[in-house]
């Protein structure tokens, strides 16, 4: 009928795939499982998620913010931190605005463009997350066993291409990733059990075997998760080996301040990451998946500045006085 409310009619088509397939019968629009039957509980579970999203976009602008506007942070590894914070930045946008309408909204479909998008930017960000924990361990590792050569060998230039290598490995890894996976056809269910558009729940609803599609996704998981955690964990042996051989308790105690910060994030982010795409694909269940995927989307985003911020006294530092300039200003 011509007098249908419209919205109804696009809440009801986000619900029906056959309105979603074209004469190939292949899906061209996928909807998400709704989280709960019980409004309460996705109002509840929103409020927390857009909390939690608020403060890691706060928290990591600030951070990126004092590090730019203090000279005094202009070393390799706040230059390294800066780029850690827009990349957590990305990591959230790319997925927790349509996460936080679809707890909310009846119509909680997306198009295969979109999904595609989704895919991609969070791919770009998370592989490059991976390769830059890795070229800060390598940073820790050039200034605590070989510090006379560290300002010659870490110098501005080479942080820079270190951080462009990180972004360049994520966008190939993105782009080939998601053109493969979009290659296939989605022959339905299109309805998708989880927050976002992740490998493992799309790559469920394509048609046919799909064995093969998930030996390569789980080969470049294992080679982009693993390799640079691998490089993670030589950097900090080395390091172990040269702090243990210090004469002096005080530059043993200096020396691993500086690197704590950075194990725990690298411990929650490889954990969570590990955890998610490394297990086994019989372990698999759409609940434990979609809390681990409100773990390393959210919470560790929203940790990661507290964590630099709390155990780093030149942060603090800086951040106070970023705080301390905005104050002034406003009072202008």
């Amino acid at each position: 009928s011509p007098y249908r409310d419209p919205r109804k009619r696009t809440e009801r088509e986000d619900l029906n795939c056959s309105l979603w397939q074209d004469n190939s019968m292949s899906v061209k629009r996928f909807a998400f499982v709704k989280f709960s039957e019980v409004t309460e509980q996705c109002f509840l579970l929103f409020s927390l998620i857009l909390f939690m999203f608020l403060a890691s976009l706060t928290g990591n602008a600030l951070i990126a913010l004092a590090i730019w506007t203090n000279p005094a942070l202009h070393t390799p590894m706040y230059f390294f931190l800066a780029n850690l914070s827009l990349l957590e930045i990305g990591y959230t946008c790319s997925t927790i605005p349509k996460m936080l309408q679809n707890l909310v909204s009846e119509a909680r479909g997306i198009s295969r463009e979109g999904c595609a998008t989704q895919m991609f930017f969070f791919t770009v960000f998370g592989i490059s997350e991976c390769c830059l924990l890795a070229a800060m361990a390598c940073d820790r590792y050039m200034a605590i066993c070989s510090p006379l050569h560290y300002a010659t060998r870490m110098s501005h230039g080479m942080c820079v291409h270190l951080a462009m290598v990180s972004w360049g490995v994520g966008c190939i890894v993105g782009l080939g990733q998601t053109n493969y996976i979009f290659s296939l056809d989605f022959c339905g269910p299109c309805e998708i059990d989880h927050f976002f558009c992740d490998l493992p729940p799309i790559l469920a609803l394509a048609c046919g075997d799909t064995s093969h599609n998930e030996a390569a996704v789980f080969v470049a998981a294992i080679l982009c998760i693993s390799s640079p955690f691998l490089l993670i964990i030589a950097s900090y042996g080395r390091i172990l080996a040269a702090v243990l051989v210090m004469p002096s308790p005080e530059g043993r105690q200096k020396a691993l301040s500086t690197c704590s910060s950075h194990l725990l994030v690298v411990t929650l982010f490889y954990g969570s990451a590990s955890v998610t795409y490394l297990r086994p694909k019989a372990s698999h269940s759409p609940g434990v998946d979609k809390l681990l995927a409100l773990f390393y989307t959210v919470v560790t985003s929203m940790l990661n500045p507290i964590i630099y911020s709390l155990r780093n006294k030149e942060v603090k530092t800086a951040l106070q006085r970023t705080l301390g300039k905005k104050n002034v200003l406003t009072h202008r």
